[in-house]
């Protein structure tokens, strides 16, 4: 398909329409009179992305008809159960079609089907032209249309899925996913599927036989596929013949249905500009008025609707002044502005992402929505006009950025902080971050970055670095960009900050709990981070070239060793070759089978197979090796700082939805602890002459959360006693005296303490422990039966985030859920588990980064020789002069425990060594 260019775009209105709502609920957008416009603005912004991304493709829209489809007398239960639209919403589907009709997009509703039935009709008539279609949706049912000229887009996240994407992510190819849908059956939807059967059982048929169809002429061959249940699972199918068939039709996507327009029929559309511009000012979406910029009667109808609609999403600025600033005395007016302002917003242009190799060419700034100015410092191309003295620019704006009670907002501002640093400059002061608010408002209703922003708080389309320095290796450092383009471009990134503070603080303050967790987490943590990734850590550089030689050794050995037992050369990283070799020559069993009907080699049956053959045990630790090389031993030293001497992790806040921290460049988060070799990459990490390694962690923190959060007396008491929780769960699910409890039922309680809190089931559990699925489930009930907090605990939680769209940690973090009600069966259990697990996870980050920042400040008031150099995961690693290690490790462990008051005791551990390792 063309990814420039499709033929035909098919917009799936129905599917985003929840999506869109539950996305903008928490930022509440209403108009003066209380209508909200939050699914408004997410399915008009998502249109208009799409028309700007593919300027030469006809659009069109399609949504559910009202009133009962064929489905519904095939199946009189069908969607029986799904809950009603919640009122919010109904509100706004007319301006939704309002707004399509007017941008000029057919906007298609057929009685009797459903969207998905229209779209697919027109699909499978596109790809019988030959003509590129490409499905925006969120919905999984639509991958059964996917072929060579149809690809799903999901709009929301930009992700594209083809065939290839279709078979990676769900295990099957597009053709069977009618199949999966009819063997899983939803309960939203009420689609019965077979009794018994979920998704990993559904892809174990499929795979190791295919279709609905061909599983019911080959019965007989179902109990040799090797998966848990098999050997009755021919008997369940034959009895719930009809259910299974019945599920397949309601699954089925209708590709007949008669249309009075076709594919060839679209063109592309012809906005009504002034009727546009009518509904755009009656919600208030004020910057998309502007971008119209019609008539002066759709003008002037567009401002009386805005003006009886005041107290929009953003404040517009009246008129827009962004000033190049190459004289001095222009300067100094600005820097006299800044002094005297209440708060202005702060950016810098640079040479590079790395704020530790990044040079800075300008710096901008904003004081009020529309004026701003960009002060270029470092522009070398050909032609460029002179510009101000870099140095004695930052000298005169120096005590400006550490004067700390002059209030400053950023976006992203921890890489500013970190560029200022390297020029001598302490940034301080910091009121507010754009990208942290956000983050905190909602982490999962869009990306965090300054156009994403923009786009969904202001209605406004930025200027995106691409357009003006292009792409890919042709593309040029700000320092080569001319200032005609770079000045309105750099001055833009600082009023839209600004702009945006105003929206979201004001979201914030709505929710006293999320302000808060804005205030005394995330904010605070800025300089904290700041300071630790320009710290770095020292890594043993020929420690780490010595184990990649080893390793490769190794590699080699392997190999060899893998030929002999094969009997011949052969490449090891070559699916069709292993088959041929396990299945063929050394007539292994067929455990698992691709789609196609081949022996699988994937990953899972290696593992299973290498318990009992020594070549596949071989070709895993082949594979394992190889990737620590390529990731860790061969890469680590290129990352080393030629100016520190250091490796300069970047930590990131907004990232993950539940608040943990992550890190890239290198991932600290990933380094390997299990194995003896991922082990001897943290011995390259190493303290320097004179100093000591300290790692200090969180002691089962998830677990202990969870009895704070549950208030299960058992969990309580076995955490307030200080015993061993995993030890304690063993003999209460086993019925033996703690002191009797075995190794292996201990490890058996482990996984269940832990896999539970990550919504484990007992198939996964079984698998885990090597036992059968109904053993499984008996060790999940005597746990719950022991702790029947924990049980009360999920459930209510699971209908807390139905209801309200959100879980919360002990500190208010909030964590959107919008797939809670989904009618996909997968997605909305997805949403369940990570409704129980997410606050553990959350309130887990919100310690660690609470411990952080009070750590930090010890450190401060204290003078002490330590730095942080590494948090990764619930440790901190700190350096620490010799001399201070056995005064430093208590406190530190005193400190972090104290990072929160729960219910049951924080518990920390520390070690010391002279690497990484040896501390842990």
């Amino acid at each position: 398909m063309s990814e420039q260019h499709p033929s035909l775009i098919l917009v799936d209105g129905s599917s985003y329409l929840y999506r869109a709502f539950f996305a903008s609920q928490q930022a509440d957008m209403r108009t003066k009179e209380g209508f909200p416009t939050g699914a408004v603005r997410v399915v008009t912004s998502m249109l208009r992305s799409l028309i700007k991304q593919y300027p030469k493709s006809p659009v069109v829209v399609v949504f559910d008809a009202k009133g009962k489809t064929f489905r519904d007398e095939l199946f009189a239960e069908y969607k029986a159960q799904r809950p009603s639209m919640p009122d919010d919403l109904r509100l706004q589907i007319e301006p939704i079609h309002d707004i399509i009709r007017a941008m000029g997009l057919p906007l298609l509703m057929v009685d009797g089907v459903e969207a998905d039935d229209v779209i697919g009709t027109l699909a499978r008539q596109a790809s019988a032209q030959a003509m590129s279609t490409l499905i925006s949706t969120g919905d999984k049912d639509m991958a059964q249309l996917v072929d060579e000229h149809v690809t799903l887009i999901n709009t929301m996240n930009d992700v594209r899925m083809d065939a290839a994407g279709v078979q990676e992510k769900y295990g099957i190819p597009p053709e069977l996913v009618i199949d999966l849908l009819a063997l899983m059956g939803d309960k939203v939807d009420n689609i019965p599927g077979v009794p018994g059967v979920g998704e990993k059982t559904a892809l174990g048929l499929l795979q190791g036989i295919g279709g609905i169809a061909a599983l019911y002429e080959n019965l007989d061959k179902i109990a040799t596929l090797g998966f848990r249940g098999a050997k009755t699972m021919a008997k369940k199918l034959q009895e719930n013949r009809e259910a299974a068939e019945l599920s397949y039709l309601l699954a089925t996507i209708k590709t007949d249905v008669e249309l009075d327009q076709g594919v060839t029929d679209f063109g592309l559309p012809t906005p009504d500009n002034e009727k546009l511009q009518e509904l755009f000012g009656r919600f208030s979406f004020r910057s998309w008025i502007q971008e119209l910029g019609t008539s002066s009667r759709a003008q002037s109808i567009a401002q009386a609707a805005a003006d009886a609609t005041a107290g929009t999403v953003a404040t517009e600025p009246s008129q827009i002044e962004y000033e190049t600033l190459l004289e001095q005395a222009d300067l100094d007016r600005w820097v006299s502005a800044l002094k005297a302002s209440s708060l202005f917003a702060f950016d810098t242009e640079t040479t590079s992402l790395d704020s530790m190799q990044a040079e800075l060419v300008g710096v901008s700034f904003a004081i009020e929505p529309g004026r701003a100015a960009y002060v270029p410092l470092a522009h070398d191309y050909v032609g460029a006009p002179e510009q101000l003295d870099r140095a004695a620019v930052l000298a005169q704006l120096k005590p400006l950025l550490e004067d700390a009670s002059l209030a400053k907002v950023g976006q992203h501002i921890k890489y500013d902080m970190n560029v200022l640093a390297r020029y001598g400059i302490k940034l301080q002061g910091v009121a507010f971050d754009t990208m942290l608010e956000s983050y905190v408002l909602n982490s999962v209703v869009t990306r965090h970055d300054m156009d994403s922003l923009a786009d969904l708080y202001l209605g406004q389309q930025t200027v995106h670095f691409e357009d003006i320095a292009g792409k890919g290796k042709k593309q040029l450092t700000f320092n080569q960009i001319a200032l005609e383009q770079a000045a309105p471009y750099a001055a833009e990134d600082a009023d839209i900050t600004l702009r945006l503070h105003q929206v979201l603080h004001a979201r914030l303050s709505e929710e006293g709990s999320l302000l808060q967790v804005f205030e005394e987490i995330e904010k605070p943590l800025i300089p904290v981070l700041s300071r630790i990734e320009r710290n770095g850590a020292l890594v043993d550089a020929n420690l780490l070239g010595k184990q990649s030689v080893e390793i490769g050794e190794r590699l080699v050995t392997l190999e060899r060793e893998a030929f002999e037992l094969a009997g011949r050369p052969f490449n090891l990283s070559s699916p069709k070759q292993l088959q041929q070799i396990f299945y063929e020559e050394q007539k292994l069993p067929i455990l698992k089978k691709t789609p196609k009907g081949a022996p699988s080699t994937a990953e899972e049956v290696l593992q299973e197979l290498a318990l009992d053959y020594p070549l596949p045990k071989l070709i895993l630790e082949h594979r394992g090796l190889s990737k620590l090389k390529s990731t860790y031993t061969d890469k680590l030293p290129l990352m080393i700082n030629p100016t520190t001497g250091r490796i300069h992790t970047s930590y990131h806040q907004a990232i993950t939805a539940t608040g943990r921290l992550s890190s890239t460049d290198p991932n600290l988060q990933n380094i390997p602890i299990r194995s003896a070799e991922g082990r001897r990459i943290r011995q390259a990490f190493i303290a320097p002459e004179g100093y000591r390694l300290v790692a200090a962690d969180y002691s089962q923190i998830e677990l202990r959360i969870m009895a704070h959060l549950s208030q299960d007396p058992g969990l309580l008491s076995a955490f307030a006693k200080g015993e061993d929780i995993h030890r304690a769960t063993a003999a209460e699910v086993f019925k033996v005296a703690l002191d009797q409890v075995s190794i292996e039922q201990r490890r058996s309680a482990k996984a269940i303490n832990f896999g539970l809190i990550y919504g484990m089931s007992a198939f996964g559990l079984g698998k885990q422990l090597g036992i059968g699925r109904n053993e499984a489930q008996q060790y999940i009930d005597h746990y719950f039966a022991t702790y029947p907090g924990v049980q009360r605990y999920m459930d209510d939680i699971r209908e807390k985030a139905r209801a309200q769209g959100y879980v919360e940690t002990v500190f208010g973090r909030r964590l959107y859920l919008p797939e809670i009600n989904a009618s996909n069966g997968m997605r909305r259990q997805g949403a369940e588990r990570t409704a129980i697990n997410a606050p553990m996870q959350g309130t887990a980050a919100d310690i660690i980064k609470r411990a952080m920042v009070q750590v930090a400040q010890w450190l401060d008031d204290a003078g002490l020789d330590v730095r942080v150099i590494m948090q990764v995961h619930d440790e901190l690693v700190f350096e620490v002069r010799e001399d201070l290690v056995d005064a430093f490790v208590p406190e530190v462990k005193a400190r972090m425990a104290a990072a929160a008051k729960l219910d049951v005791p924080l518990l920390v551990e520390a070690g010391v060594g002279l690497h990484w390792d040896e501390a842990h």
